[in-house]
């Protein structure tokens, strides 16, 4: 099974950048959009042998996921199922035979932090979440996580350190992810492969001197280890300020 997953920071916006075109080349069984900005029925995508699942946010125009799949889930829901997390449009998980598949758009800590404390809540539900998951089959999850574990996940650590996204805290959370029995593929195969960001600021062109972090994962349930053909991290392509993340499973 081949997944993608993309921060698309607007899907509209994504789709006059060459949307159609990556997605077509990236060819996956499971696809999945983080920070759609939009309801359903703002743009009309055809994607011929893909069902299509929205959890769009209750305001418009922010945060919002999306997952289009080539193989039918055995059910589908949307949030985590509580109500103080549920009305961002964050979370979708698909199931599948053998599999959970979540993706996630985790709440960003903002400028200034002033959504730490939301966010480390988050961290905890949300971690439940997949506990509770993996008790009845393995978990792939993915999706912008909105933090770069270990200073090699960003270009410049020691300028960064306390902000948004590389603060102690959210790497502590998602350290405590891993320990409860997950792993980050991407660095599980590449341990020390450095220079290779999923995620890019728009300011002082970030993108052209690669001053990146990665910020958007697979992360799946350790005992799936064996079975990951690769992780990848789509750099080359454009369209967003993220870049698409990639695992292949074997079957």
């Amino acid at each position: 099974m081949k997944f993608i997953s993309w921060n698309v920071n607007g899907l509209r916006a994504c789709l006059k950048k060459g949307f159609m075109e990556s997605f077509c080349k990236l060819d996956a069984d499971v696809f999945a959009l983080q920070e759609t900005k939009m309801q359903p029925e703002q743009a009309i995508l055809d994607l011929p042998g893909y069902k299509q699942y929205w959890n769009s946010a209750e305001k418009k125009g922010y945060s919002g996921t999306a997952v289009f799949s080539r193989i039918e889930p055995l059910n589908v829901t949307y949030g985590l199922g509580i109500e103080e997390h549920d009305h961002e449009g964050r979370v979708i998980t698909l199931e599948f035979p053998d599999v959970y598949f979540v993706t996630v758009y985790t709440p960003n800590s903002k400028r200034g932090l002033e959504r730490l404390a939301y966010r480390m809540e988050w961290e905890d539900a949300f971690r439940a979440y997949l506990v509770g998951l993996d008790a009845k089959k393995p978990v792939v999850v993915c999706g912008d996580l909105n933090v770069a574990h270990t200073e090699i996940d960003l270009k410049n650590p020691k300028t960064n350190h306390h902000n948004a996204g590389f603060t102690d805290e959210e790497r502590g959370k998602f350290t405590e992810l891993l320990n409860a029995g997950f792993i980050d593929t991407f660095r599980t195969l590449y341990p020390e492969r450095t220079g290779i960001y999923t995620w890019w600021s728009y300011l002082r062109k970030a993108r052209d001197t690669n001053a990146g972090w990665r910020i958007d994962y697979f992360v799946t349930s350790k005992r799936l280890q064996d079975r990951i053909a690769d992780a990848t991290i789509h750099n080359e392509i454009f369209g967003s300020d993220h870049c698409p993340v990639g695992l292949e499973l074997k079957s």
